[in-house]
């Protein structure tokens, strides 16, 4: 509901909803043996602008059988008010919801096809320059064609812009893990092997000194030793600690790669005893998670995708829903095919189904 209220507020929806309005307005000009049948066919094509504009755009039959529609009920009304221009508006409207529908060749056969019937039918009526009148209308259904088909395109390289940026993010946010944990243990491995050494060493020759008679009283070679033993176990201890990987932050990865999505939401859900200290590994799940986050956006219609990520006896197991719909079974695309691929590389195994609400349901398991 709130998606279709989005939708309702866009400017182009905006503008067909003013249009029609203004349209609805010149009905008042018809003989009344005509308002009936006009009225109830231009209530007719708004009712199928308004489901072509809030349908999810997954309802592809839906909003073609709509489209399909709208174009019957746009000649219906230039029969019915061949005067009064208001087909002529309708079928601008039409081109303007066709572009976000078909590709550019249906849209010029559609539309070449509609203006020859319009045609034929102001020679009916006898319209005085029927084909002046036509090419104008064809003027501006090119006009709003083109602007709606930009606007699309620009909007698809903004959306793709932003997507590489996410995954550029993410991609950054795995190598800055990766690189501070290889600094981490090249620095342990120094204080282990220069600091570690030196301090060996110096015990080694405070305890002949300690053994010399003439030295074993004195208080100072004691503490030095004891000084000494301590801060050796403090090395070891900061170096067992440095080595100690905490594992690749893919939390804030896979947040930075699902933040410029509006939709699906993610809920993400990565337990305290999970680390993944393996780049590759961290980089596969990484790439899982983005592909069904965009087949839940695209395919599924979801509201919210659910990544969890646990530690199991055998592995890990990464499981994945939207509260999407699927149509038919799942049917596996270059996207799952390339989950499988890249399971089937780390020795996992990868189960699809359906989840509760009939959307995708992706379990992964991999092993420790």
């Amino acid at each position: 509901m709130w998606t279709s209220l989005t939708r309702l507020r866009e400017p182009m929806t905006l503008a067909g909803v003013f249009t029609l309005g203004a349209v609805s307005l010149g009905l008042r000009f018809l003989p009344a043996d005509v308002l009936p049948a006009a009225a109830a066919a231009l209530a007719g094509y708004a009712a199928g602008f308004l489901l072509f504009a809030l349908a999810p755009e997954p309802w592809h039959r839906p909003r073609l059988i709509a489209l399909v529609a709208m174009a019957g009920l746009s000649l219906l009304l230039a029969s019915l008010t061949p005067r009064l221009g208001t087909a002529q508006v309708l079928l601008v409207i039409w081109v303007a919801c066709a572009v976000n529908l078909l590709s550019p060749r249906w849209v010029i056969g559609a539309a070449l096809l509609l203006n020859v019937a319009f045609y034929f039918l102001m020679v009916h009526h006898g319209f005085g320059a029927p084909g002046t009148m036509t090419l104008i209308n064809i003027g501006f259904q090119a006009l709003a064609g083109l602007c709606v088909f930009y606007a699309r395109r620009s909007e698809e390289s903004r959306d793709a812009l932003a997507r590489v940026n996410a995954d550029l993010l993410a991609t950054r946010a795995l190598l800055a893990d990766s690189a501070r944990d290889a600094e981490r243990l090249r620095v342990a491995r120094e204080l282990h092997d220069v600091a570690g050494h030196k301090l060996t060493a110096m015990k080694i020759n405070l305890r002949a000194l300690a053994s010399d008679p003439a030295l074993a009283g004195r208080e100072e070679v004691r503490i030095a030793q004891q000084l000494s033993t301590e801060l050796l176990d403090d090395i070891r201890s900061v170096v067992q600690a440095m080595r100690d990987s905490r594992g690749l932050d893919l939390q804030t990865a896979i947040r930075a790669l699902a933040a410029p999505l509006p939709r699906p939401a993610l809920d993400l859900r990565i337990a305290d005893g999970v680390q993944i200290a393996d780049p590759a590994v961290a980089e596969s799940l990484l790439r899982i998670v983005q592909e069904c986050l965009t087949n839940a956006a695209r395919h599924a219609n979801a509201d919210t995708l659910t990544v969890s990520l646990q530690k199991e006896d055998a592995g890990m197991h990464l499981h994945i829903e939207d509260d999407g719909r699927l149509k038919g079974r799942v049917r596996e695309g270059n996207g799952l095919s390339g989950i499988r691929e890249r399971v089937a590389a780390l020795g996992g195994d990868l189960r699809l189904g359906s989840s509760a609400t009939g959307g995708l349901r992706v379990d992964v398991r991999l092993p420790a």
